[in-house]
C-alpha cells in the first residue's frame, strides 16, 4: 500500500489525506500533543517538509519530489507500525510557543503547570522579579524549569531527576535556550542531593499513574519511560514524598505546586486535614494543587 501510495499519490493534500486515513484505520491513540488524525498528520507532514507549521493551506496543492514522498510515507508507517509518539518522529514537543527536543529518553512534555508559568503564577506571585530561586523536580526535558527561568528573570533554578538520560536531553534543551548560567540540573532522588537549599518556589510534574493504569495505558504511552510515569499503586508515592520534603527546602511564604493527573479525590482522602487550593487550568481545577509553606503538612 505505501509503495503504491508513493508511486500514485503527489500533493500535500493527497499525502495528508492518506495519513489520515491509514491513522484512522490503525486506530492510533492521540495523546501527545495532538488529540486527532488531521492535527497530527497535518502536524507531522508540515514538520517533515519543513513547512511553516501554522500554514497547511497555502501548500496543499504543491507537488511533492519522490524523496519527499518517500520521507512522509517511512514516518507515516513508523508511526503506525511502531506506535511511537509524533514527539519522538519529528525530535520536538511544543508547550506554547516553547519548543523542546525530546527523545525516548523523556516523557512527551505535557504539563498544565506550563499554563500556570506562562502568567507568571498570578495571582500568587504579586512580582515574578522577586522570585530569586525556584526547584523543579522531576524535571525531564527540563521544559518546566525553562518556563520557569522565563516566567522569573531574576531566579536561579535548580532541575532535578533521578534519570541521567533524561538529565541528557535536559542538557540540550537548557544549552538550546541559552540558560546555562540560571538553570542547574542535578542528577539525584527529589531532595536528597540539595543539602540545606530552599527555594522560593517549588514545582513539580512528577509520575502520578496508578498501577493498575499502567496496566491499561495506550502503546504511545509505553513507548515513554516507565520511569517517568508510574508512582505506586495510588499513583501517589512521588507526591507523597514530595509533600514530605517540601517544607524544609522552602522559604517563609514559599509556594510548593504540584501536577497530579486524575488523583485530587485519592489525594485528599490521604491528608483529610491538608487546605490544598486547587488552581484552574484549560482543563478544571482537578490537577494542580498549590499549598504555601505553612499549609503544607
Amino acid at each position: 500500500m505505501f509503495d503504491q501510495a508513493r508511486d500514485e499519490l503527489t500533493t500535500l493534500r493527497d499525502l495528508l489525506r492518506f495519513a489520515v486515513s491509514r491513522f484512522n484505520e490503525a486506530q492510533l491513540f492521540f495523546g501527545h500533543g495532538c488529540d486527532n488524525a488531521w492535527d497530527e498528520a497535518a502536524y507531522l507532514l508540515l514538520h517533515t517538509l519543513h513547512l511553516p507549521l501554522d500554514r497547511l493551506e497555502p501548500f496543499l496543492d504543491a507537488r511533492l519530489t519522490r524523496d519527499e514522498r518517500t520521507e512522509v510515507l517511512r514516518l507515516v508507517g513508523r508511526r503506525i507500525d511502531e506506535r511511537l509518539p509524533v514527539a519522538y518522529l519529528t525530535h520536538e514537543a511544543w508547550l506554547g510557543e516553547y519548543r523542546f527536543y525530546v527523545d525516548p529518553r523523556v516523557i512527551v512534555p505535557r504539563s498544565f503547570i506550563a499554563e500556570l508559568l506562562r502568567e507568571h503564577l498570578t495571582p500568587w506571585v504579586d512580582d515574578p522579579g522577586r522570585v530569586s530561586s525556584v526547584l523543579d523536580l522531576c524535571t525531564g526535558s527540563a521544559c518546566l524549569a525553562i518556563l520557569a527561568a522565563h516566567a522569573f528573570p531574576a531566579a536561579v533554578v535548580d532541575a532535578v531527576d533521578v534519570s541521567p538520560d533524561a538529565l541528557a536531553v535536559a542538557h540540550r534543551n537548557v544549552a538550546d535556550y541559552g540558560l546555562g548560567d540560571r538553570v542547574r540540573l542535578i542528577e539525584g532522588d527529589l531532595f536528597a542531593r540539595l543539602k540545606n537549599r530552599r527555594y522560593d518556589l517549588i514545582i513539580a510534574n512528577p509520575p502520578y499513574v496508578k498501577a493498575s493504569s499502567m496496566a491499561t495505558l495506550p502503546d504511545e504511552y509505553r513507548r515513554e519511560p516507565a520511569l517517568a510515569l508510574a508512582s505506586g499503586e495510588d499513583g501517589l508515592d512521588l507526591t507523597r514524598a514530595i509533600l514530605a520534603g517540601a517544607r524544609r527546602h522552602l522559604k517563609a511564604g514559599g509556594l510548593l505546586i504540584v501536577e497530579i493527573g486524575h488523583n485530587r479525590e485519592q489525594l485528599e482522602a490521604s491528608f483529610p486535614t491538608t487546605p490544598f487550593t486547587w488552581l484552574d487550568t484549560s482543563a478544571g481545577d482537578q490537577y494542580v494543587f498549590l499549598l504555601p509553606r505553612d499549609e503544607l503538612p
